[in-house]
């Protein structure tokens, strides 16, 4: 019946009450109708269907009403984020309506406001997304316990009694949950966990991270199967695997990497065509469905990786043991195997499992060595010809990504170094060079092999997808490079990857090309999973999924468990296949929601850590460019990435702003700030708590 429902009101453009419902349902039985009158008012709870004043209904999307994420603001007002809406809806402070940062909310657009944007009310709460919250606990004489929110956006006053403060202390940051209320935007509090005391080495940094709901634990039942699995692999498990153990196969990691998921090999074939080998762990076998290791691994979705720590998704003793490819040991693995020629193009390729026996396990720093200076490292002189080789295919391979149209966005990273007490001591650029390049290269092969063989099956699989970018956020951009008095070739009606290559190859050389390739990355798409093939924009690649890290990624996982379930061990009867159908619709949603909570939990942690950073650099000069330009100031990015703000209110003059062209001008003297430009900047204050960095102009340089 939901689905007739839904059906008639999307047909019908206006609200129909629930005689004319029952009318074009056909329904005339009472017990039909007590069932009609219970799917509406499900529909209404869900806020998928709206019920007028006049008791008629009609769906959401044709109302006045929106349904949104709230996203506040620290001085108090808000931003109602839609579905489907490129842009958000705006609620001042006197129209929250008792709705704080995160809240699902549903909203009256009641007005347009100036540049188009509409302005709104907040009618009532639909769900309360954030179940506890991260303070620090104070006392007062009488032993009323009074919580700080780290959460600034969050506006509540929340009063914890004696008995319910689990025996907290002064200056303990704790974990609470709300309990009744007690006044406007006044409540009650329990704490339900001590993270530490504020001043306690990292106590920070977990603050964040309970901040984001991520376990840092795992549960007994966890570490019980974990417990009694081997830690080595036997002989039996060898029976229906490739044996490779002979081959020259090695990995290539980070200084600091321990879960080692991909190893690779290569062979000049006699043809003249290369054969490379990517073999990834096959943590599927050791994470079986229907355990609570998987469970837990699901739940978590990810690894997070922090500046001081890593929060595994599976327990250290797989993530680092029996499922990382480790040296000189005998390791599970699912091999995929591609033979292409000189011009990038596959020509053959198998996907099976293996068991492998690393040779090395290599570092970035060291061949680079040797590939870009010539520099031979001790105990990689056996492997410098088939580095070279790799060398030469993963070149191949890039030049046949670009001419189908791969955009490089080429985005700088931060490496945060901190010491023992997980202070900052230095911020520098992560390094990319040809070794990173030539393992990504190979992985983006990898992946869309298998994404492609599973696709051309028809069979139910997880995709790694990055939509179309919309063309009004194309047009806005190069609309902003044409203030800057660039032109630039382009058809925007024709938003294919190699339009957006094409535009980024022609703002290359001008001095704003890091401000402005910025820009133009925030207009595309998120990249998410999804259990249908969309394509991946951003690689100009027809099909794509993520199979090449199933350590630290649950779909990845889910990849290597559907390869088994359909190559290996051939089953493609229906019920595994509407099993499946329904399975990855869950896991796809809920592994791009934990992956979003994971970049959004390491970037605050990156923000906080600069801050702090930066306390201890007041009063020094550092040379930077404008980032962004805002009616209430500019950001500065300084070479190493950390960005600060240079506020209006501090600037000495009456600034002017320019949205059309983001610039500020000084209405006396004259003085012009733009995206792009360089100038020297002087930090003012700096806020480990409020991670905030504000700057002070010097000159332009």
């Amino acid at each position: 019946m939901r689905d007739d429902i839904l059906n008639v009101l999307s047909n019908s453009d206006k609200a129909i009450d629930i005689y004319e419902l029952q009318e074009k349902l056909d329904i005339h039985d009472a017990s039909e109708l007590t069932k009609l009158n219970e799917e509406l008012r499900k529909l209404e709870e869900e806020v998928i269907i709206y019920c007028s004043n006049k008791n008629k209904y009609l769906l959401l999307e044709k109302s006045h009403l929106r349904k949104g994420i709230m996203r506040v603001n620290k001085k108090g007002y808000g931003f109602v984020e839609v579905d489907n809406m490129d842009d958000d809806i705006y609620i001042s402070q006197d129209n929250m309506n008792g709705a704080i940062h995160d809240d699902v909310v549903l909203v009256e657009i009641i007005s347009k406001m100036q540049l188009g944007r509409l302005e709104g009310r907040v009618l009532r709460i639909v769900e309360r997304k954030v179940k506890s919250y991260i303070g620090l606990i104070t006392f007062d004489k009488k032993g009323i316990g009074h919580v700080d929110l780290d959460e600034s956006k969050i506006k509540l006053d929340i009063i914890v009694p004696k008995e319910k403060s689990l025996n907290a202390v002064d200056g303990h940051k704790v974990v609470l949950k709300l309990g009744k209320k007690l006044g406007d935007n006044k409540y009650e509090g329990e704490v339900t966990e001590i993270i530490g005391h504020v001043n306690d080495p990292g106590v920070d940094i977990l603050s964040i991270i309970y901040k984001y709901n991520i376990e840092v634990e795992f549960s007994d039942i966890v570490k019980k199967e974990v417990a009694s699995m081997p830690m080595e692999v036997r002989d039996f498990e060898l029976k229906g695997r490739t044996d490779l153990r002979d081959e020259v196969i090695f990995t290539i990691d980070g200084d600091d990497t321990k879960d080692i998921d991909d190893a690779i090999s290569i062979k000049k074939l006699k043809n003249g065509n290369y054969q490379l080998g990517v073999h990834i762990a096959d943590v599927s076998y050791y994470v079986k469905e229907g355990t609570a290791l998987d469970a837990d691994a699901m739940e978590r979705g990810t690894s997070v990786y922090l500046v001081d720590r890593v929060i595994p998704m599976l327990p250290h003793e797989l993530s680092n043991g029996i499922c990382s490819l480790n040296p000189n040991v005998d390791r599970l693995a699912i091999s995929c195997v591609m033979d292409f020629d000189s011009e990038g193009r596959q020509l053959d390729y198998k996907i099976f499992p293996s068991v492998i026996k690393s040779r090395i396990q290599m570092r970035y720093k060291k061949v680079n060595g040797i590939l870009e200076k010539g520099e031979v490292a001790l105990g990689y002189e056996d492997y410098v010809e088939d580095l070279k080789l790799m060398s030469e295919l993963a070149d191949i391979l890039r030049k046949a990504r670009d001419r189908r149209g791969y955009i490089d966005f080429d985005v700088d990273e931060a490496k945060i170094l901190v010491d023992e007490n997980c202070v900052p001591t230095e911020v520098v650029l992560r390094d990319r060079g040809t070794g990173e390049k030539l393992i990504e290269d190979f992985m983006i092969a990898a992946n869309e092999c298998v994404a492609s063989h599973i696709y051309f099956m028809n069979l139910p699989f997880i995709y790694r997808i990055h939509e179309y970018p919309k063309e009004e956020k194309i047009r806005s951009f190069l609309g902003f490079v044409s203030s800057l008095g660039y032109t630039l070739n382009g058809n925007v009606k024709d938003l294919k990857p190699k339009t957006i290559q094409n535009i980024l190859n022609q703002l290359k050389d001008k001095k704003e090309y890091k401000m402005l390739a910025s820009l133009l990355l925030r207009c595309m798409q998120k990249a998410v999973y999804r259990p249908e093939n969309l394509g991946h924009y951003g690689l100009a690649s027809k099909c794509y999924t993520h199979f090449t890290s199933p350590i630290r990624r649950y779909p990845d996982t889910t990849v290597h468990r559907l390869l088994r379930t359909y190559l290996f061990d051939k089953k493609i009867d229906m019920p595994t296949i509407r099993k499946w159908e329904e399975k990855l619709v869950y896991i796809a949603e809920h592994s791009s929601e934990k992956e979003r909570a994971s970049i959004d939990c390491e970037r605050e942690v990156e923000d906080m850590k600069m801050a702090q950073y930066m306390e201890g650099h007041i009063g020094e000069e550092f040379e930077g460019m404008i980032s962004s330009v805002t009616s209430f100031g500019m950001f500065v990015e300084l070479d190493n990435l950390i960005e600060g703000l240079v506020p209006i209110r501090d600037m000495p003059d009456f600034f002017h702003y320019d949205e059309e062209h983001m610039t500020l001008t000084g209405e006396k003297s004259h003085v012009k700030y733009s995206i792009g430009e360089r100038v020297v900047v002087k930090v003012v204050r700096a806020s480990k708590e409020e991670k905030t960095i504000d700057f002070e102009i010097i000159k332009k340089v």
